[in-house]
C-alpha cells in the first residue's frame, strides 16, 4: 500500500501501486487494503473536548463548537459533510491528540447548532455557502488561530476548497476524503445519472417528488426542497423519508448501508432540508469556479482519499482536482465505497501523520 506520506519517486514496496496523476506531476496511489497485506491503522483514542461553545455568528444564528487533543498542538478543523449532516465527533480519532488540536464545528442549522433546520419555522435565508465560509474565518479568529490543517469529507471537500481559496494565507495543508466539488454535473449525477446502477430506488425517488418523466438531477432536488418545507408535517417527513432512501440506495454495497434511515427524527429532517436547500441553488457557486480558482492554492501541501467504488461521487472529480495541483497526492482506494473501509481510514491517519508536527517542533 503506497502512503500518501511516501516520497513520489521511492521504490514501491509490494503491494504498492504508483502512478502519475494526468499532467499534474503529483503521485497517484492505487490501494487494495488488506488484501494486499497491509495492516488495519488502529485508531487513535478519541480525545474528549477541553472547550466548546457556541459562537454568535448574525443572523440569529450560534455555531456549536468543539476543540479536543492537544491545546497548544497543531490546529487541525474537521469540517463535516451533508451539507447538514453536522456531528461527527468519532473523527476526533482521525488525529494524533498528542500533535493536533482538533477543532470541529456543526454547520448552520445542524448538529448542535441554534437554531435547529429541523424546525420548519426556522429560516434557512442566512445558511449559504457564502455564511459558513465567513463562519469558519470568524470561528479561526474567536479561537486564536493563525493558520490551521484544513480535513473536509464530501461536502466539506467543497467547503474545504471555497474557504482555501478565499484565505491561502490560513491554511497550511489539506485532507480531503470523497472528494465533492458541488458541481451542477456531480448534483445531476446524485440525483438523476447513477439511477443506472440503483434503477428501482431512483424510480421510488422520483415518484416521491411528485414529478413525471425524465426530471434533472436538480430539478428533483428543487421538488423535494419544496415539500421538505410543506407546510404540512406529513408532508415534510414524508419527502425526508423518501430523501434518506435515496441516499441510503447509493451505499447500498457498502458496509454502512441503511445509515440515513437507521433512525428518523430531527438530525434527518435538518439534513434534508438543509442539503435540498443548497444542491437546489448549485450550492451557490458558479460551474467550475473550484478548479478554476486552484491557482491560489497550487502550492498548498494536500492528499486526496477517494474511494473507487463511490457511487454517489465519482473518481473522475477526484482526478481532475489532482491535475489542477501539483502540490496534491491523490490515495485511491480500490475496495471502498464513499462511507470508507479499513484502507481508506489507514490512509487518512498516514495523511494526517504526515502533516503532523515532528516531535519536539
Amino acid at each position: 500500500m503506497r502512503r500518501p506520506g511516501d516520497a513520489a519517486g521511492s521504490p514501491t514496496p509490494p503491494g504498492r501501486s504508483t502512478g502519475r496523476g494526468r499532467g499534474a506531476g503529483n503521485a497517484v496511489a492505487a490501494v487494495t487494503g488488506q488484501a494486499l497485506g497491509s495492516p488495519h491503522v488502529t485508531s487513535h483514542p478519541p480525545p474528549q473536548p477541553h472547550a466548546s461553545g457556541h459562537l454568535d455568528v448574525g443572523d440569529g444564528n450560534r455555531i456549536y463548537w468543539e476543540s479536543s487533543g492537544n491545546p497548544d498542538g497543531k490546529p487541525a478543523l474537521w469540517l463535516h459533510g451533508g451539507p447538514g449532516a453536522g456531528g461527527g465527533r468519532g473523527s476526533r480519532r482521525l488525529f494524533d491528540p498528542d500533535a493536533y488540536r482538533i477543532v470541529l464545528f456543526d454547520q448552520r442549522g445542524c448538529g448542535q447548532s441554534e437554531p435547529h433546520a429541523a424546525d420548519p419555522q426556522v429560516s434557512l435565508e442566512h445558511n449559504t455557502t457564502e455564511h459558513l465560509l465567513a463562519d469558519v474565518e470568524r470561528l479561526r479568529e474567536h479561537l486564536g488561530v493563525d493558520r490551521w490543517l484544513l480535513y473536509g469529507g464530501s461536502w466539506g471537500c467543497t467547503l474545504a476548497l471555497a474557504y482555501a481559496q478565499r484565505h491561502p494565507d490560513r491554511v497550511s495543508e489539506i485532507v480531503l476524503v470523497a472528494i465533492s466539488l458541488s458541481t451542477p454535473a456531480e448534483i445531476d449525477w446524485l440525483y438523476r445519472g447513477v439511477r443506472v446502477l440503483v434503477p428501482g430506488p431512483w424510480e421510488d425517488f422520483r415518484r416521491g417528488s411528485g414529478l413525471p418523466g425524465d426530471p434533472a438531477g436538480v430539478e428533483l432536488v428543487a421538488a423535494y426542497d419544496r415539500l421538505l418545507n410543506s407546510p404540512d408535517a406529513a408532508v415534510r417527513d414524508r419527502a425526508a423519508v423518501d430523501w434518506c432512501a435515496w441516499e441510503d440506495a447509493v451505499i447500498a454495497h457498502e458496509p454502512r448501508a441503511g445509515h440515513f434511515s437507521a433512525t428518523f427524527g430531527d438530525t434527518q429532517r435538518a439534513f434534508t432540508r438543509i442539503c435540498a436547500h443548497y444542491y437546489s441553488h448549485h450550492a451557490w457557486l458558479d460551474d467550475g469556479a473550484l478548479l478554476r480558482g486552484m491557482d491560489r492554492i497550487a502550492h498548498v501541501p494536500a492528499v486526496l482519499i477517494h474511494g473507487r467504488l463511490d457511487f454517489g461521487c465519482p473518481l473522475k472529480t477526484a482526478w481532475d482536482l489532482a491535475a489542477a495541483w501539483p502540490a496534491a497526492d491523490l490515495v485511491v482506494i480500490d475496495d471502498s465505497g464513499h462511507t470508507g473501509s479499513p484502507a481508506l481510514s489507514d490512509a487518512i491517519h498516514a495523511a494526517t501523520a504526515r502533516f503532523a508536527p515532528a516531535e519536539g517542533a
